[in-house]
């Protein structure tokens, strides 16, 4: 009980502390920035997204109907594109979670014994690698976005010949 006691009294000791605290929040404050940029970027790639997936359905329903003409060549790119927007999105969201575990950390460390310092800093990296890796598919996308249609058709083709390529090698195997 008297452990029990010792431990409480210690954690109110080091928790009352005005300035602290204070210096925790000043410590947050980049990862708090870092979080507010990347919900914009999120928010930009889902936008992206959106406007892929609207685009494969519509080009969809006109290959349906046999009015769809050159479009459908493009499916296999838009695909690409969305396959890359959708991995941009998946790794963004990734990094807003773990820079929220980068700000919790902070608060816990200043009031836990074990020193997690570490724990901070790899996180930090993991934020900083899949934001790298986000934006790198985001750029990836928006090359692709920014061809020609006669380009798109060259690089859909591109797809389907290395898809039967990889087809066919699995049917050896």
């Amino acid at each position: 009980m008297l452990d029990t006691l010792s431990i409480a009294g210690d954690l109110i000791e080091r928790t009352s502390s005005t300035l602290r605290v204070q210096n925790i929040v000043q410590l947050s404050l980049a990862p708090v920035f870092l979080l507010a940029a990347i919900g914009a970027v999120l928010n930009v790639m889902n936008t992206r997204l959106g406007w892929l997936i609207d685009r494969i359905d519509q080009i969809e329903r006109r290959l349906i109907k046999g009015s769809a003409g050159r479009e459908g060549e493009e499916l296999p790119a838009l695909r690409q594109r969305q396959s890359y927007a959708q991995w941009a999105v998946n790794l963004t969201t990734s990094a807003a979670l773990t820079i929220c575990l980068v700000i919790a950390a902070l608060f816990v460390s200043a009031f836990i014994r074990p020193q997690i310092g570490s724990v901070v800093a790899l996180a930090w990296i993991a934020t900083m690698a899949q934001v790298f890796a986000a934006l790198t598919l985001f750029l990836m996308e928006t090359r692709l976005a920014t061809a020609n249609a006669r380009e798109r058709r060259l690089r859909s083709r591109e797809i389907i010949e290395r898809q039967a390529g990889e087809d066919s090698g699995s049917e050896e195997g």
